[in-house]
């Protein structure tokens, strides 16, 4: 995925199989916005603007662009193994317990990557919070763009941990992954005001 195209993952996600799907989407919004932030980043490194913050920034955002896109493949291969769970043999009592086994295995693999990229949203968040105050005014509209693909990475991470809850056998996993869902609403909340401010900003 990382070599790929634009035009040859459009492809195949808009073709009928099973992966790449939401997951991997919502962790290229995270990329996406991490690459707008270090791009916001470098374009305030001047002597008026704080060289501490917008180092830091930029630093940890291209650092987060990067895990970003390893995300979208793990969740892609997560997702295989799903699929490939489901495929297994169920006509003896040991294979169905085999293929239950397996399923609620893979379903546990297949919910780590949207956590990780929640945690990702969240740390994104607070990096287009912190480069705000200290951003080149001329290119904060980019901020706005990168908080809206935080909110939709937040939303999609949030989406696909909770389809696959229902399939987690361990309840404390369970537990911890439907509490890391619920960071969704801040992350949303958190992005909203962001744009809020700047297009109250850029309207003066």
């Amino acid at each position: 995925m990382r070599d790929e195209t634009i035009a040859s993952f459009l492809t195949r996600l808009a073709a009928r199989s099973a992966a790449p799907g939401g997951g991997a989407t919502g962790a290229l919004h995270a990329a996406q916005a991490a690459a707008l932030l270090a791009m916001v980043a470098r374009f305030s490194d001047g002597p008026r603007h704080d060289s501490e913050v917008v180092g830091r920034v930029r630093a940890a955002a291209d650092g987060l662009a990067d895990e970003a896109l390893e995300l979208a493949e793990a969740d892609e291969a997560a997702f295989q193994k799903v699929v490939l769970a489901y495929q297994l043999p169920k006509e003896t009592a040991e294979q169905k317990a085999a293929r239950s086994a397996a399923i609620a295995d893979a379903m546990a693999g297949a919910a780590r990557p949207p956590a990780d990229l929640m945690a990702a949203a969240v740390r994104l968040a607070g990096l287009a919070e912190d480069l705000l105050s200290v951003a080149n005014r001329n290119v904060i509209s980019d901020i706005a763009a990168a908080a809206a693909a935080i909110s939709a990475a937040a939303i999609t991470a949030q989406v696909n941990i909770e389809a696959n809850l229902g399939g987690i056998k361990d309840d404390e996993l369970a537990a911890e992954l439907a509490q890391t869902a619920e960071l969704a609403d801040g992350v949303t909340d958190r992005a909203d005001r962001l744009i809020d401010a700047i297009r109250e900003e850029m309207s003066r």
